[in-house]
């Protein structure tokens, strides 16, 4: 049996506050797992983007060819339409759908029968809960020229039927507000939360020296919620060049494919389909490059300009 010395020493060898705080850490321990194992060890197959990969020979044995595969990716053809429809849907997501949320959330926030507020919520907050095929299923239906809701419409004001799905110049349109309508209620829970925490005696102040709603809003709701998106802000532009794929594919047809091909429908044509496994890899690895080098641009960014920042 060891001595007490010797079980003094070993709880010496952990730090203070881990003796103290064991349980916190061990409540934190899955998560900790979860990332090294799902985020950071596959981390280890970024190698094959800067090799010939061969199944048979596995990672270490294919040969190492540099930077073959992006040279090769940057003298593609279809190079810059890629970049120009990623950054293109990403750009006009954030400049519309960005804001609608924080809208939504402050007009929620002044209404007062909370029967009324309840079921407004609860209506926006359920479409987030369908599935990218139902939701890319209910636009073909409603958007179909023969049969679809919108166009019979259109008809019976005496126009003619619009192809919505295979107009490239409408693809970001339908993208971006079908997202709004999915998405807004959800991405406003957060904003809601924040303006339910604000200290109502700054309400009951401002009200005091005359303050109209307006002026209560545009002095103290808005500026509460200028930190927190700030911090949304940074995240969307983290992940600009991640574009959705699954809504972006399977909304995808011939017709549109020169608005509605992107990067990730693009990895997943070569390196799934076309089984081109290393260039896939580089694309992708060049898409993350850029995601990091945004997030950390944008941070610095916000950080100089509001003093609002991830780190």
């Amino acid at each position: 049996m060891a001595s007490s010395y010797e079980r003094g020493s070993r709880r010496a060898l952990l730090p203070r506050s881990v003796r103290k705080n064991w349980d916190l850490y061990l409540l934190i321990l899955p998560v900790v797992v979860y990332f090294l194992l799902i985020k950071y060890l596959p981390m280890y197959g970024i190698q094959i983007a800067f090799k010939d990969f061969s199944a048979a020979k596995g990672i270490w044995g294919s040969d190492w060819v540099g930077f073959k595969h992006f040279i090769r990716f940057f003298n593609n053809y279809q190079f810059w339409t890629l970049i120009r429809n990623t950054i293109g849907i990403s750009l006009y997501q954030i400049a519309v759908a960005f804001p609608i949320p924080i809208l939504f959330a402050l007009l929620v926030n002044e209404v007062q029968s909370k029967w009324f507020k309840k079921s407004v919520q609860s209506i926006t907050f359920m479409p987030h809960f369908l599935s990218t095929v139902v939701l890319v299923g209910m636009l073909m239906a409603f958007l179909s020229p023969s049969t679809g809701l919108v166009n019979n419409i259109i008809k019976l004001f005496g126009g003619d039927p619009v192809y919505f799905m295979t107009e490239p110049g409408m693809f970001k349109s339908i993208y971006v507000f079908s997202d709004i309508w999915q998405n807004m209620g959800f991405a406003s829970v957060l904003y809601i939360a924040v303006l339910a925490g604000i200290d109502k005696s700054l309400y009951e102040a401002a009200m005091i020296d005359g303050a109209t709603k307006l002026q209560r809003l545009i002095h103290i709701a808005i500026p509460s919620l200028i930190p927190t998106a700030i911090i949304m802000l940074i995240f969307q532009f983290g992940s600009m060049m991640d574009i959705g794929f699954e809504k972006i594919y399977l909304m995808q047809n011939d017709l549109n494919y020169s608005a509605s091909t992107v990067i990730s429908t693009y990895v997943y044509e070569i390196g799934l389909l076309g089984s081109q496994f290393s260039f896939s890899a580089a694309v992708g690895l060049f898409n993350s490059v850029i995601n990091f080098i945004l997030i950390i641009l944008v941070n610095s960014a916000a950080k100089r300009i509001s003093g609002t920042s991830l780190w």
